[in-house]
């Protein structure tokens, strides 16, 4: 008889290697073909919602890493959401209107000339679907499960449809109005710009002192004296018409070599040392308010530039005298209409200087900056020019700098409902907590929304203007509008004339020949997303409004949730969202933004076409994406280990359960042996933790509490002192059905934990077993933790003890081995000897104590003198080679070997299994 063919050892074809590359795109076929998707939402259906609404990105070139890390983080919450009771759809989308596919079509060689608007922003829907397309089969390569064959797409009728009653319904309360102020202005893209679109970087500016003689000093003044004003953008010069200074300041009047200069009196030191003035004496000192309404002359232009009162003045910097040009300014804008001066701009959409800049028209602005200052140089009005870097306002698509530029945009008023932003903040929870501050803060402090842009690829702004100029705006056109747009889309507007796109018999006042025009304005793309509450949440069955989670990076507090929240505010009074979630950046290994230029990009395609999908969702759950998270080539491999572990555990169970039948083999829990009972109790343990991780939305607490799991208490301790029994001992021993009892629970339970995360090895796992609660493991509920009270207590401390004292036995174990005293744990007697007050805890029979060792022979002694004993934390521990011969089969040492003459090789244990199930 071969003894080996006697052990009943682990089968399964599980493979040791995941081969994911391969075999996952086979495994998401076989979902696409199943409609896995389908089977999820018709289990879930009739429990109570969980929406995450999907931010959309833009539909323009391949996938990141942070949109990888973006869409698993959602995906795992929604999988793990259908899996705990909730019916929780998934609706993917996208962003499809905007500049940067109008440059892309451009960059391809598009003649936007050649053809009209309508022409061209088909080939933008065209381009946007081939992006859409091309995203879409990378996002579902790493798994992510969505409806992803019936998406939302902000280019869709039905989509703008609903964002056109939005704008209707804002402007019904009086949030939308046309006005005339400085925007943010981007030269490079021809078109205004939001706040959200803005991102800082560093310039380089040129920084000038100019004076600005007094032309009436009211008496206040000589007219001998000048004001100094530090600017660090000279192109506005030519747009000055006036200066500010705050009325609680005292200025003085400084006398520098002759020369009278009027500056905030606390910074006559700092300018001294700026300009060098080596000889200087204040000859005047007055308060701010007396200087109101004094007249001073343009440097190099026959105009006033009146002196006027300002709280935004400051003295961090400059001289106190602020240089006012309200067409290139907030706050300059707002000083001077509160003085009855409109705004002057002499700039064009693409930075060029116009007519009403004379000497420098038809110069790009930046240009403009040298020649202003030649030009104050010659007039005698310069008196230092120096450069300095600072963080100056860029446009986020084109990184190019943006300027403040006076035109007529279309706004969406804030202030007028900004009572209600900030309630609505308050009542949503956020993750992490700090953004709840953050979000409060942008609302409280931003200003109206310019939603205008002056661009073809988007939604069209819904206003018609009478012959007289009225802009007509009502409920009548909105509403015919909206349905035009559900029924042909909105390229509408561009194909049919004004008075096509009005109700049929429309007439106004202001038209009294029936002639209308309508306006050629976009609207802001973060409009589009911002009403995906409406076009989306509310338009569609399958979802509830307002969502339960919005999850995206943490830009989006400027964009997406700020639009989304003003929009959803305004038209219904409460946020879209019940939750907010948001994520850091992805930056290489040094914590440096990953760039094409410097070579540090890791693309998330070829880490799959590499490692798999499955080890890259597991490196999401392994970061804290709270904060920015690193990305190199050592984080995968590191947790292409830990993914190792984790299948090779799931495997080993899967093998050790091939003849394990849970409807006939199953061993109560009462009938178990304490260590059996207490492995089953750390499985109960572990399903809460990890369930309490998933619902926090911790997943690195998921991912450390399986992998803890996985080497602590299965590979190093459970799998390792279970092979003496599974292996050993006859096929229906109750200690080894006991034993597959908590192995089957533990992998049964395992494979549903993993699911959210590692969803490719969790199917293919659920394909091995023999299973009948459902076909894949998706259509399966997360396991539910079987609390065994004050029993569960009592073992985790009890084995808490023993643990302690085992990891004390195997460090003398090492000890012995490095000494040469033993190969192998099993050629060990170990005689433990403890402390008076826990002697005899290692003499209980419920438990093997060798067994639970590892070694052959185990005694407990209270010989505290034990020559050659090693001393430790908890114990001392003895270790010599076991009495004996070793059992051909079981491999332990015994001086039971032989006894039996039908077996002579084996030990009295084996022998008796043997002839009972295998004479």
């Amino acid at each position: 008889m071969e003894y080996k063919d006697t052990l009943l050892m682990p089968k399964t074809e599980f493979p040791m290697r995941g081969n994911l590359p391969n075999n996952e795109p086979k495994m998401q076929e076989k979902w696409d073909e199943e409609n896995i998707y389908q089977k999820v939402q018709e289990r879930t259906a009739g429990r109570p919602f969980f929406v995450l609404h999907d931010g959309p990105p833009y539909a323009n070139g391949d996938l990141h890493m942070g949109h990888a890390l973006n869409k698993v983080l959602k995906d795992i919450i929604v999988r793990y959401k259908s899996m705990s009771g909730f019916h929780a759809p998934y609706v993917p989308g996208w962003d499809t209107h905007g500049l940067p596919i109008e440059q892309a079509l451009v960059n391809k060689g598009v003649d936007r000339k050649k053809m009209s608007v309508a022409e061209f922003r088909k080939m933008c829907e065209d381009y946007a679907y081939e992006q859409i397309n091309n995203q879409r089969t990378q996002f579902k390569r790493l798994g992510v499960r969505g409806d992803w064959e019936n998406p939302y797409i902000t280019l869709k009728p039905e989509f703008e449809s609903r964002q056109i009653q939005v704008f209707g319904e804002m402007a019904k309360k009086g949030y939308i109005y046309k006005g005339l102020k400085p925007v943010y202005w981007s030269p490079s893209s021809e078109s205004a710009l939001a706040e959200a679109e803005i991102e800082y970087k560093d310039k380089k500016s040129p920084s000038i002192y100019v004076s600005f003689p007094v032309r009436d000093g009211k008496g206040v003044l000589a007219e001998d004296v000048k004001f100094l004003i530090w600017t660090t953008t000279p192109w506005t010069i030519p747009a000055n018409l006036g200066i500010s200074v705050h009325p609680a300041f005292t200025y003085a009047v400084v006398n520098v070599n002759g020369e009278k200069l009027v500056v905030a009196k606390e910074l006559v030191e700092f300018l001294a040392k700026e300009l060098e003035w080596e000889n200087y004496s204040i000859e005047q000192e007055l308060p701010g308010a007396d200087l109101d309404r004094i007249v001073a002359k343009h440097p190099f232009y026959d105009r006033d530039s009146l002196i006027m009162l300002g709280e935004h003045v400051t003295a961090d910097a400059g001289t106190g005298c602020v240089h006012t040009a309200p067409g290139h300014g907030e706050d300059d804008f707002y000083v001077s209409k509160s003085y009855g001066i409109d705004a002057l701009s002499p700039i064009n959409d693409r930075g060029v200087m116009t007519e009403e800049a004379p000497y420098f028209a038809g110069m790009f602005y930046e240009d403009a900056n040298k020649a202003v200052t030649e030009k104050l140089e010659e007039v005698g009005a310069l008196k230092k020019l120096s450069f300095i870097t600072h963080s100056y306002p860029h446009d986020w698509r084109t990184k190019k700098p943006v300027i403040f530029r006076a035109t007529a945009q279309w706004f969406a008023s804030i202030e007028l409902f900004r009572s209600d932003l900030l309630e609505a903040i308050r009542n949503t929870k956020f993750t992490p907590s700090w953004g709840e501050t953050r979000l409060f803060n942008m609302v409280r402090d931003r200003g109206d929304w310019c939603i205008s842009r002056q661009r073809v690829w988007g939604v069209p702004i819904p206003v018609f203007y009478a012959e007289n100029g009225d802009a007509i705006l009502t409920d009548e056109t909105i509403s015919h509008v909206a349905k035009l747009f559900r029924e042909y889309g909105s390229n509408v507007w561009f194909e049919r004339t004004a008075k096509e796109l009005l109700p049929e018999g429309f007439t106004h006042e202001g038209s009294p020949n029936g002639e209308f025009t309508k306006e050629m304005d976009i609207m802001d793309v973060w409009f589009d997303s911002g009403t995906t509450h409406q076009g989306v949440l509310e338009e569609r069955d399958d979802l509830v409004y307002p969502a339960d989670l919005y999850l995206e990076g943490s830009d989006q507090y400027r964009g997406w949730f700020n639009s989304s929240l003003t929009t959803s505010v305004a038209i219904n009074g409460i946020a879209p969202y019940k939750g907010l979630l948001s994520h850091g950046f992805t930056l290489d290994k040094d914590g440096r933004k990953m760039s094409k230029s410097l070579g540090n990009v890791i693309v998330p395609a070829k880490v799959i076409n590499q490692l798999g999908a499955d080890i890259v969702r597991l490196w999401v759950s392994s970061v804290d994406y709270t904060a920015d998270v690193r990305v190199s080539d050592s984080n995968f491999k590191q947790v292409s280990e830990v993914y190792r572990k984790i299948r090779n555990t799931i495997r080993f169970l899967h093998g050790n359960v091939a003849d394990f039948d849970p409807s006939a083999d199953r061993v109560s829990f009462e009938e178990m042996r304490p260590v059996d009972q207490y492995v089953y109790v750390k499985l109960q343990d572990l399903i809460k933790e990890v369930r309490t991780a998933y619902d926090h939305y911790e997943f690195a607490g998921v991912y450390h509490a399986v992998n803890n799991f996985c080497t602590g208490v299965l590979s190093s301790f459970y799998l390792d002192i279970a092979k003496d029994v599974v292996y050993i001992e006859g096929v229906n021993h109750p200690h080894r059905r006991a034993m597959q009892t908590v192995m089957y629970d533990t992998l049964i339970t395992l494979v549903k934990l993993i699911t959210p995360i590692l969803p490719h090895t969790a199917d293919e796992m659920w394909n091995y077993l023999n299973v009948k609660e459902a076909d894949s493991v998706q259509l399966t509920d997360m396991p539910e933790a079987d609390e065994k009270g004050e029993v569960a207590d009592k073992l985790r401390e009890r084995f808490d003890h023993l643990m302690a004292i085992r990891d004390d036995v195997l460090k003398a174990l090492e000890e012995a081995r490095n000494a040469k005293v033993i190969g192998k744990s099993l050629e060990a007697k170990v005689t433990v000897v403890l402390p008076e007050d826990q002697q005899g805890l290692l003499q209980a029979s419920d438990i093997d104590f060798a067994q639970f060792f590892i070694v052959s022979t185990f005694e407990e002694s209270k010989n505290t003198e034990l020559p050659n004993a090693l001393k430790l934390d908890r114990a001392t521990v003895l270790v010599e080679p076991a009495e004996g011969e070793k059992c051909e089969r079981c491999w332990t040492i015994s001086t039971t070997v032989g006894e039996d003459t039908t077996h002579p090789a084996l030990c009295a244990r084996c022998a008796s299994v043997v002839k009972e199930n295998y004479a």
